[in-house]
């Protein structure tokens, strides 16, 4: 059974750092591209970033370009998202998705909430 599965989300003042993680179950991680989306209250999903299977190269959406990086460890199947100068307009449901390009996702984590204060 295809599991992907998000954690490390929670609540943090405006200018502090969370880092999520994504762990993939089920299937060969390591050759799947692990992106970042998340969805505001009230507003659609929008991508965050992502990292290529191989691990070198990534994308971010310009809003979070140079606070927020994507990584990842091939050796324990997980994902990584470090946000950093957190702002409140980050506050968000957070989900990882793993595809065979940055492009499409085919597998879905259910999400973790991070709550930015001011």
């Amino acid at each position: 059974q295809v599991q992907v599965a998000e954690s490390g989300g929670g609540l943090v003042q405006a200018g502090g750092s969370l880092r999520l993680s994504c762990i993939g179950s089920g299937l060969d991680f390591a050759n799947y591209a692990v992106g970042w989306f998340r969805q505001p209250p009230g507003k659609e999903r929008e991508a965050v970033g992502c990292i290529s299977w191989t691990g070198d190269s990534d994308v971010y959406e310009d809003s979070v370009k140079g606070r927020f990086a994507v990584s990842r460890d091939k050796t324990i199947n997980n994902g990584y998202l470090t946000m950093n100068r957190l702002e409140t307009e980050d506050t968000a449901k957070y989900y990882c998705g793993a595809g065979g390009a940055c492009e499409t996702f085919e597998h879905w984590g259910q999400g973790t909430r991070v709550t930015v204060s001011s």
